[in-house]
């Protein structure tokens, strides 16, 4: 468990981060696995959860299904809230070597992910990034990332020096416009 934010000197992020949904019991918003050989797999952010039409689902269990496929290398999916009260749920994928993202490979991720994961959850825009930004322990930025699409300042939904990649979120940023 971390002990402080750097730059948050009175801790109200760090508290904000952790505290604010159990007071006074820590929550730090993963899901993991504890393998038998005492190593983490990390599957996705259970405080991320995707909502589409009242049916919730972890971005974890759309992972799952889609980084199987030998053409993806990494992937991330938000769910975001639109101001005219519409939902807009991309994935974005980070190619295998390779690999190319055409209509053939589109619509076998839609078909993965309606078959193995959910039907409503297949994506509205399936996106070829550059590169999927991370915390320096590992984490998708999914949240702040969803924020930036929501149209949050990008310079104020996260640190730039806790993320693997800064030019990403850049990336991420201009996509979001």
């Amino acid at each position: 468990m971390p002990v402080s934010f750097w730059n948050d000197p009175d801790g109200k992020r760090y508290r904000e981060a952790y505290f604010d949904v159990f007071p006074g019991v820590w929550r730090h918003g993963d899901w993991i696995t504890i393998t038998d050989r005492g190593t983490v797999l990390m599957h996705g952010r259970s405080d991320s959860t995707l909502n589409r039409n009242g049916i919730r689902m972890g971005s974890a269990d759309i992972y799952q299904v889609v980084e199987k496929l030998p053409e993806v290398a990494e992937a991330l999916v938000v769910g975001v809230d639109l101001a005219d009260g519409g939902y807009w749920m991309p994935l974005f994928v980070v190619l295998s070597e390779g690999a190319e993202l055409d209509d053939a490979l589109k619509q076998r991720i839609r078909g993965a992910i309606r078959e193995q994961a959910s039907p409503r959850h297949v994506p509205d825009d399936i996106i070829e990034a550059p590169g999927i930004p991370h915390t320096r322990t590992g984490k998708k930025l999914e949240v702040p990332l969803k924020r930036i699409f929501q149209g949050a300042d990008a310079g104020r939904t996260v640190d730039r020096s806790a993320v693997d990649d800064p030019a990403l979120l850049d990336w991420f940023a201009r996509h979001g416009r």
